[in-house]
């Protein structure tokens, strides 16, 4: 009778321990259950915010592409207009400013430029005594106006083969000014106003500091800004993976389309040779595709459009790069998973053409591998992430990515500290523990940061944050990545914050799996010694 309970007793504890370690432990990495990561953000894929004085050499640097502009004529104290927003002519009526009368920026040369309509449209002029209008869906040498500038923000326009542009009395866009203006007031004159310069990634400061420069520029930051010290400070401080963005031109390393620069490949093998060495894993994130899926600069997009979902041909181009990807990557002993694109938009994105597309990715990367992890992100905006449960794209090792910040949304301005860790608690919580629930993909918060809307937060406010996100996100089923390894601003600087105590790691998830693993091989000793087994 006692073998038989001994033999019980046994096959419990080893049944324990089993289930215990396989729900929660993530395939490939070594002494964690799950995936402690920090992203390596603003290396391959540059983020003007992350590192500004990348930027700070760039001729008329408050002009590069994708800033927008309005233009207000001296003489009749009105704003040139694309009316209906672009397709139509171009007036000189508009009192006050909206999306009609403002423009993103082309950028041909630190003085040429075209001029893109709210609608999508490039303003154009058949040459002297023309009209202007805003017709032409593809910009070229009709399409290009210089602008002169002053210092007092008074600029004229002209044509490429010189003529300037003037307000007529009839409210007319029109090349036909006689001679050279002067800065007084005459038709050729307007006040530019720049309404945003938002947009500072890969394409603007390629196209703004033109090849050679740029590639003199991007080769010093990318052989300094992440080395294998960095994985050293990783490894000490129980980090156990990586996220890597990059952009598709990698794929076309070492000559790329224009106007992206080569060089990013070299470097990404140097992250995985640095991450095997310290028993990392990485995880390869498609961070930028081609087109842009949503507009901002981290995906490299060049007037803040998103022209991913508009084109078969970008669709292709991109599994095209997830294939170059598997392929390099795959018997890597270093790679951990491929996320297939990161932050698609909501509102520019359609869900059945994402779903098709992530299916397409999911099967190329298993094609290559059978035990990656294949990323999924959340479409961002107001979006659902259950309807990539529901999306049945991969039967295997499928991760869903959510980004979760206490910041981007006017709901979040007035929060205190204890607002934001009842947030924490009452949402996220609730959020995660129902998606670990589900029956689906595994859950990974692939970017947050102890960072908020709080002014003046104290050191223990900082703490208090991180320690309540930590303690949520350690139940993510797949694991967290904090972004990002180093930034211009220290409370999003993981390295930064842990130097500086206002981020306190604590122990990784395993230590309850170790505890749980201790109480049992206790009560086996303590079964044991009473002659049970």
């Amino acid at each position: 009778m006692e073998l038989v309970l001994g033999k019980w007793v046994f096959g419990f504890l080893l049944s324990c321990w089993l289930i215990f370690t396989v729900s929660c432990s993530v395939e490939g990495i070594h002494g964690d259950s799950k995936v402690r990561a920090v992203n390596l953000g603003g290396w391959l894929v540059v983020e003007g915010w992350i590192k500004p004085s990348l930027f700070d050499g760039i001729p008329n640097g408050d002009m590069i592409d994708g800033t927008e502009v309005q233009f207000k004529s001296v003489t009749l104290q009105k704003y040139v207009s694309a009316e209906e927003g672009g397709g139509m002519n171009v007036t000189v009526d508009r009192d006050i400013p909206s999306s009609w009368e403002t423009f993103r920026l082309w950028r041909v040369s630190e003085s040429e430029f075209h001029f893109r309509t709210y609608q999508g449209q490039f303003l154009t002029c058949d040459g002297y005594r023309s009209s202007v209008s805003a017709t032409a869906e593809t910009p070229s040498r009709t399409e290009t106006f210089y602008i002169e500038r002053n210092s007092n923000s008074r600029v004229h326009l002209k044509l490429k083969s010189g003529i300037y542009l003037q307000a007529s009395i009839g409210n007319q866009l029109t090349a036909d000014y006689p001679g050279t203006p002067a800065w007084d007031d005459n038709a050729a004159t307007f006040e530019m106003t720049i309404v945003a310069n938002n947009l500072h990634g890969d394409y603007q400061l390629a196209n703004g500091y033109g090849h050679d420069k740029a590639k003199d520029i991007l080769k010093t930051h990318r052989n300094s800004f992440i080395t294998v010290e960095d994985f050293d400070f990783l490894y000490r401080h129980g980090i156990n993976a990586v996220r890597i963005p990059v952009g598709w031109w990698i794929a076309y390393d070492p000559n790329p389309p224009a106007p992206f620069i080569g060089g990013s490949l070299e470097r990404l093998d140097n992250a995985f040779s640095w991450a095997q060495a310290y028993n990392i894993k990485c995880i390869i994130d498609l961070h930028a595709a081609p087109g842009s899926q949503n507009g901002m600069e981290h995906s490299a997009s060049r007037d803040g459009s998103t022209g991913w979902p508009m084109s078969p041909d970008y669709i292709s181009q991109t599994l095209t790069v997830i294939e170059f990807l598997a392929s390099r990557y795959a018997k890597h002993p270093a790679l951990l998973g491929i996320e297939l694109l990161n932050e698609p938009s909501a509102a520019g994105v359609p869900l059945d053409l994402l779903v098709s597309y992530y299916k397409q990715g999911y099967q190329i990367v298993r094609k290559h591998s059978s035990t990656a992890y294949v990323i999924l992100c959340q479409r961002i905006g107001i979006a659902d992430p259950l309807e990539l449960y529901q999306a049945n794209i991969g039967s295997t090792n499928i991760v869903l990515d959510l980004h979760y910040y206490n910041l981007f949304d006017t709901f979040f301005v007035n929060m205190s500290t204890v607002d934001n860790i009842k947030f924490i608690y009452n949402s996220r919580e609730t959020q995660l523990q129902a998606l670990n629930s589900a029956n689906g993909p595994l859950v990974f918060i692939g970017e947050w940061v102890n960072e908020w809307n709080v002014t003046n937060g104290s050191q223990k406010d900082y703490q208090d944050f991180g320690r309540a996100q930590l303690e949520v996100y350690n139940a993510a089923s797949f694991g967290w990545s904090y972004w990002t390894l180093k930034n211009d601003r220290k409370h999003w600087d993981f390295e930064w914050n842990i130097r500086n105590d206002f981020l306190q790691l604590g122990r990784s998830p395993d230590v309850k799996i170790s505890n749980i693993l201790a109480l049992l091989g206790t009560t086996f000793i303590c079964f044991f010694l009473h002659g049970i087994l």
